[in-house]
């Protein structure tokens, strides 16, 4: 709350540059706030008296926002991205899809190598679990299984994330 918004009939009244003006009425920590043109701002609400700062509340709503933005550009959002592969897959093929994931996981992110299982396929995942376990093998110098080879229904997948560096 700011200014007219504020209700309390005594504060505790800090001053801009941080140092403590006592308990007064807030019609004179008001006026001490207009006096210096700033605002007369609420920051302890539930504290008895409550806490009101002078401030510049538009420069000061500013720099949070700015604060915001600088933050939010410097986290890193890791996203999951998927491959897919089939049991009949060539060497040629394999190399183009591990390079495609050594691209994802050197930007950061995870991949999940999926592989679909079609027709008589399914009566031999042994083959499907060989063909993911070679595909962890190629990409073992820069990542780590964080999930291993696991069927779901006709699925089989794993999970693959970066090495910490």
């Amino acid at each position: 709350m700011i200014n007219d918004q504020i209700y309390d009939k005594e504060v505790r009244l800090i001053a801009s540059d941080g140092s403590q003006l006592g308990i007064m009425s807030k019609a004179e920590a008001q006026k001490i706030a207009d006096a210096a043109n700033l605002d007369l701002v609420k920051v302890a609400p539930n504290a008895r008296p409550a806490v009101c700062k002078i401030m510049d509340y538009g420069k000061y709503r500013f720099d949070e926002i700015k604060k915001g933005k600088e933050l939010k550009k410097a986290q890193k959002i890791i996203e999951v991205k998927e491959i897919r592969l089939s049991q009949t897959i060539d060497v040629g093929d394999i190399n183009t899809k591990s390079r495609r994931a050594r691209e994802f996981l050197n930007e950061g992110n995870k991949v999940k190598v999926n592989l679909r299982m079609y027709g008589r396929q399914q009566a031999h995942p042994e083959v499907s679990m060989e063909v993911l376990n070679r595909f962890a093998e190629i990409l073992a110098d820069i990542s780590t299984i964080d999930k291993r080879p696991t069927t779901e229904g006709r699925n089989m997948f794993l999970i693959l994330s970066p090495i910490k560096k």
